[in-house]
């Protein structure tokens, strides 16, 4: 394997290990905390929306919503113009959730990134930037056979 896949791959799951453990203290399970944050910054989005945004399949975000409705942390409502449309809506829980997740992220991020002076943090911030860049650029590109 390439040294920066094997890398970058490795960290990724380390970090999002770290990542989901902190967010089951909070009551989420893998994932839903993406889903929230799509809802902070946007409430009463629909699934499709949100699954374009954080680049997953409509179906997961559903079966997603399915769960944290039945957690109390969001409700689904018919789109007032539109009924064939279903939008998702942060309950109160939800919503309370956010100062504390954000909070966890941020402490989380501090610990991975105390070895690094502030130039190098702005420096990885950069650079991760442009990986991701390419990427999405990549994934919009159609895929060539062969």
């Amino acid at each position: 394997m390439p040294e920066f896949l094997d890398l970058f791959s490795k960290t990724h799951k380390a970090v999002r290990a770290l990542s989901d453990s902190a967010m089951r203290d909070h009551g989420l399970h893998e994932g839903q905390n993406v889903l929230l944050a799509a809802l902070w910054a946007d409430d009463g989005a629909t699934p499709g929306e949100i699954a374009a945004q954080v680049r997953v399949t409509t179906p997961t975000v559903v079966k997603m919503a399915t769960r944290m409705t039945a957690a109390g942390l969001l409700t689904r409502r018919r789109d007032d113009k539109d009924n064939r449309l279903v939008r998702l809506w942060l309950t109160d829980a939800g919503r309370a959730l956010q100062e504390p997740v954000e909070a966890e992220r941020r402490e989380l991020e501090a610990k991975l990134t105390a070895s690094l002076t502030e130039p190098q943090r702005d420096q990885l911030q950069a650079l991760l930037a442009q990986v991701h860049s390419s990427a999405s650029e990549l994934l919009a590109e159609p895929r060539k056979l062969g």
